[in-house]
């Protein structure tokens, strides 16, 4: 994801130094070329062999260090990288890049960068909330830097408050967007995901084996591109990124009528859940109880919402539907295509374990008026970015 991206990291001196490692692995896991510049003072939390070794590049500590290949050190690498995060950052070096003082490493290679700038703070709840330190955050916002929330709860320090730093998941989450490509910066996707549960009685339901991983990877990389995303899922237990809207419902009448109040403000609608087809016609209000006899349950149609879509859509508006069949999956996935009066229908196959419901990986055939597209079979994350790519073509 983040191959040929070079990102620095600067550590300043704090007990959550050591979260600073598990990002570095992270972003190295993701293909990035990593360069680490420590404070002094940050290397009484974490030795700089650590992040050599997560690293394999040096970790700078000393401005005058003489130790590697000649050349203007903090200049080069500070050329060289795409984005550059302060993490944890203290109350004195952000005293210190608040003012344009250089002293040491981080800073020096901070002021001669003039790419992507994050400030991540992380210090005591006082020092935070101090009126000198909120004035220095100011002046970094104004001077084009990127300010990260610290997070609440409780600090080293045993106060409770404001001031930790966020999770490495954060951080790096923060990273990936900001060097993301925002090609669908200004668009607004609305995007159903997982199975829908109809309900019989208070315990028992009606389902289906879909995960939501497909939609939900539609939605993290939408939103890494700079669109504006909700999704609309019973699936609770996926990851999606900060910046993304979830509804929670549970029936397919639930999705229909968080669908049918705002559907016309988006510009692509992907309806990537797997929503029941039929739901049982009467509630039981009450556990129903076994007995020696068979029984059975009369069921009636759900609203077909990709129908109600395809017949009300606004103009430009583009409708994106899903299909899973177990025969024939691309003459009625065509078929499929006409009769909702979708845009494209992304046919998913269901060969084997290692496509379709629950699996990390999809083989998918893009289907429009005009073409048939088979997409490679791959994990379901660069799916989504290829079924993204053909949408704003369409």
């Amino acid at each position: 994801m983040l191959k040929g991206k070079t990102v620095i990291l600067g550590v300043c001196g704090s007990i959550a130094a050591y979260k600073i490692c598990y990002l570095a692995s992270a972003l190295k896991k993701l293909h990035a070329d990593v360069h680490v510049i420590m404070t002094k003072n940050a290397t009484n939390f974490v030795n700089p062999i650590t992040f050599e070794t997560l690293t394999g590049n040096k970790c700078l500590v000393d401005t005058f260090d003489r130790n590697f290949e000649f050349n203007v050190e903090h200049v080069s690498l500070a050329k060289k990288a795409d984005i550059f995060m302060v993490a944890p950052a203290s109350a004195n070096v952000i005293g210190k890049i608040a003012n344009g003082i250089c002293d040491d490493m981080l800073t020096t290679t901070l002021f001669a960068f003039n790419k992507i700038k994050l400030i991540s703070p992380a210090m005591n709840t006082n020092m935070y909330n101090n009126p000198i330190l909120q004035d220095n955050l100011l002046k970094l916002k104004k001077y084009g830097y990127q300010i990260i929330s610290p997070a609440k709860g409780m600090l080293a320090c045993g106060d409770e408050g404001v001031g930790k730093l966020p999770s490495e998941e954060i951080l790096l989450d923060t990273i990936v967007y900001n060097l993301s490509n925002h090609d669908l910066k200004g668009k607004k996707i609305l995007i159903t995901a997982g199975a829908t549960k109809e309900a019989i009685d208070p315990v028992r339901y009606i389902t289906n084996n879909s995960s939501g991983k497909m939609g939900f990877s539609i939605a993290n990389k939408a939103y890494l591109r700079g669109a504006d995303v909700k999704v609309v899922s019973s699936t609770t237990n996926l990851k999606l990124y900060d910046g993304i809207e979830l509804s929670n419902i549970s029936s397919a009448k639930d999705m229909y009528l968080e669908i049918e109040k705002s559907y016309k403000d988006y510009d692509y609608i992907i309806m990537a859940a797997a929503v029941a087809d039929y739901t049982p016609k009467n509630y039981v209000n009450n556990k129903i109880k076994k007995s020696d006899n068979d029984m059975s349950i009369e069921l009636e149609r759900t609203t077909d919402i990709l129908s109600f879509l395809g017949k009300n859509k606004k103009d430009k508006q583009k409708i994106i539907g899903f299909s899973m069949e177990t025969e024939n999956l691309l003459e009625n996935s065509k078929k499929k295509l006409e009769k909702k009066n979708a845009d494209m229908i992304c046919a998913n196959s269901i060969n084997g374990d290692k496509t379709g419901f629950k699996a990390d990986t999809n083989q998918i055939t893009l289907i429009t008026k005009d073409e048939m597209v088979e997409l490679p079979f791959d994990t379901k994350d660069n799916l989504a970015d290829m079924i993204l790519d053909k949408i704003i073509k369409l």
